[in-house]
């Protein structure tokens, strides 16, 4: 990959980065701000209990996110970014466009996930 083409990918990651980080702070300000206070109806205690949890899930998703594009942005300095983590064969670019924090060309994603999907339906 040319190196103006890495720069573009390095800018939309760390543009990500920054709203990602932003959401998951607001998230969790979110789920820290919701009051349970005794004194309320229980079913306004549960709908806070709900929403904090909720609030924590979404920004725990978003610290994955953040791990995803910090990997990304190491391939970039070790240049190795856009080479399948798996096979070694390029990603194809509209996959990067689309996805640029993936470290899996298109068939070792989807092997990936099928080998993930039959071990839940077993059981394994």
């Amino acid at each position: 990959m040319d190196r103006e083409k890495l720069q573009e990918f390095r800018k939309k990651l760390l543009a990500r980065r920054r709203e990602v980080e932003q959401e998951a702070a607001r998230h969790a300000e979110e789920g820290r701000n919701v009051e349970a206070d005794i004194a309320r109806d229980p079913a306004d205690r549960a709908n806070d209990t709900y929403t904090k949890e909720v609030s924590f899930s979404l920004s725990s998703s978003q610290t994955a996110l953040l791990q995803m594009i910090d990997g990304a942005l190491g391939r970039i300095a070790d240049g190795i970014y856009g080479t399948c983590l798996s096979c070694g064969r390029d990603i194809d670019l509209k996959r990067l466009e689309a996805v640029p924090w993936t470290r899996y060309d298109i068939d070792c994603q989807t092997r990936m996930e099928e080998a993930s999907n039959a071990e839940r339906r077993t059981g394994t």
